[in-house]
């Protein structure tokens, strides 16, 4: 290897599909590496943005494709410096998922994905064809062996690499958040360097895509696998200084995911603001912060939808809340509407019918309120119920699941109230009594949540067992919880499936969130095998 190269990483936020938008930022990215920089790195599929799912099955979006990295091209003639560039890319008619090198007008190389990630969110054999194993690309006077992303996470590309003369290992990646992933996401890179004594340059993307969110991080390993450059989380940047950022807490990691990623759905979606429904509680509280915090309290409207059951107590907590985030906060009692509605309802059913139909007006009658207020003022509903609810079903369908984007869709009610209390230290906006009071949903008279739940602390624990790690009865309880209480669990799971099916998208921050990382059939009947069997 001659002189090493001055590589420069390119941690970019894309937009999916806006294929302008994506050449713009990658030649303003271009343009401002730091003089001297031999070669930019761009995120996987930076081009199109990740992931850009089935509109890469359009023929015509693929040949608009050609014609932005045309213009790149020309763009590129006049940059002493060179780019790695993700595309889909077509070869003797098949889609790869590609990494253009591009230098002074013309492709020098076009490397090809070989390990197509089908797990998960992934489902790229679907989308892309395989390509051989990489072979080491020729660049001023060094041997760079490029692995696209899935290609890191086993060893045969980069022992092949290797054994064909590479000298530096080059990873483009779109790698989501998770709560586990930094770790395990670093650890393989680790082990690809010191199995090839190779120094590594890892660049990830940041921002949020429908559900996904995408934390950066990107980094560069030197032959000893240590880290000597490290990006920021969930933040744009170029990177090319060897400097450590030292990462967050979980928590603050985890917030960071929200923050960003209702930020970028809400923007990148073209909508004005938000609306939600303040109950008083902790869940719609620390949706309110968190869009705050995303963006702007003046682009937050908050209101209040009070009933007959409704405590003073709520209704002077909601108004604190709104205070201490400047946001607005109306005011439109139902008590009118559920009395319209009841008498309709029980002339039909009668005066036996049970107590959920009418407690379930109420909630419904708040979700029509506020999709009237949405198609009135074109913000986006948000709903505000958390994993533990998703999970067992406590939520009502067409009421509190109204709504088109859901922060804590993911989010377990023990994380909500540590994420709450992280952010009040911070600086304190959620008053102190939404923390510690008894959480009710106030559809009736001294209504608490554990009247029909678990406590939190065990709920949520057995529902990890269940949806994160797939354990069985017997493991669960031998973890020290009643198996009765486990068996119910399940059954409330698997029996809400047809909600969650009609629920908002919402940032995904666990290893396997509802939706395309965990396909249950709505028509189930297994559970109750596991519960006369007791397995």
């Amino acid at each position: 290897m001659n002189a090493p190269l001055n590589i420069t990483l390119a941690q970019i936020n894309p937009i999916v599909g806006d294929l302008a938008y994506n050449k713009g930022k990658i030649l303003t990215y271009w343009q401002d590496a730091p003089e001297g920089t031999d070669l930019v790195l761009f995120p996987e599929l930076a081009i199109c943005g990740y992931p850009a799912e089935d509109l890469i099955l359009k023929p015509f979006f693929m040949r608009e494709i050609e014609r932005v990295i045309g213009e790149i091209l020309e763009a590129s003639a006049s940059l002493k410096s060179a780019a790695i560039i993700g595309t889909p890319w077509e070869i003797d008619s098949k889609t790869y998922n590609a990494a253009l090198l591009i230098e002074n007008g013309e492709i020098l190389n076009v490397t090809a994905k070989h390990h197509l990630p089908n797990y998960g969110v992934f489902d790229e054999r679907r989308i892309f064809a395989r390509g051989p194993l990489p072979t080491p690309v020729s660049f001023r006077g060094t041997k760079l062996g490029i692995m696209i992303c899935e290609d890191m996470w086993s060893s045969d590309v980069a022992a092949h690499l290797k054994s064909e003369g590479a000298e530096i290992l080059i990873v483009p990646n779109a790698s989501p958040y998770d709560c586990d992933k930094d770790d395990i996401r670093l650890n393989s890179a680790k082990d690809r360097a010191c199995e090839t004594g190779l120094p590594l340059f890892y660049v990830n993307q940041i921002g949020g895509q429908d559900e996904l969110v995408f934390d950066g991080k990107s980094f560069v390993l030197d032959e000893n696998a240590t880290v000597i450059r490290q990006g920021a989380e969930f933040e744009e940047g170029l990177y090319s200084a060897n400097e450590v950022i030292a990462g967050g807490e979980e928590l603050a990691e985890i917030y960071g995911a929200l923050k960003l990623g209702l930020h970028d759905y809400i923007t990148k979606n073209g909508f004005p603001g938000v609306l939600i429904g303040l109950s008083g509680g902790v869940d719609s509280a620390l949706t309110a912060v968190i869009a705050a915090d995303a963006l702007g309290p003046g682009k937050v409207h908050c209101v209040m939808m009070p009933s007959q059951y409704t405590s003073q107590d709520s209704l002077d907590d909601a108004a604190a809340l709104a205070k201490n985030l400047d946001v607005h906060l109306g005011n439109i009692p139902i008590t009118e509407a559920v009395e319209a509605l009841a008498p309709t309802i029980e002339s039909y059913v009668g005066p036996n019918a049970p107590a959920v139909t009418y407690e379930n007006i109420q909630s419904r009658s708040r979700g029509l309120i506020l999709m009237a207020l949405s198609n009135a003022m074109g913000y986006m509903v948000l709903t505000t119920g958390n994993k533990s609810e998703m999970a067992v079903g406590y939520t009502t369908l067409y009421g509190d699941m109204c709504g088109g984007f859901n922060a804590l869709k993911d989010v377990y009610k023990t994380q909500v109230y540590d994420l709450c209390s992280w952010r009040n230290a911070q600086s304190p906006v959620i008053p102190e009594r939404i923390i510690t009071k008894a959480p009710t949903a106030e559809l009736k008279d001294n209504q608490t949540d554990q009247d029909t739940l678990p406590p939190y602390d065990a709920l949520d624990d057995i529902l990890a067992c269940l949806i994160e790690a797939d354990m069985g009865l017997d493991a669960i309880v031998a973890r020290g919880h009643d198996r009765e209480t486990v068996a119910r669990v399940w059954k409330m799971l698997d029996r809400a499936e047809y909600k969650r099916r009609q629920a908002p998208p919402g940032v995904k921050i666990t290893k396997r969130s509802f939706g395309r990382e965990r396909r249950y059939p709505i028509t189930n009947h297994f559970v109750n095998i596991v519960e006369k069997q007791g397995i």
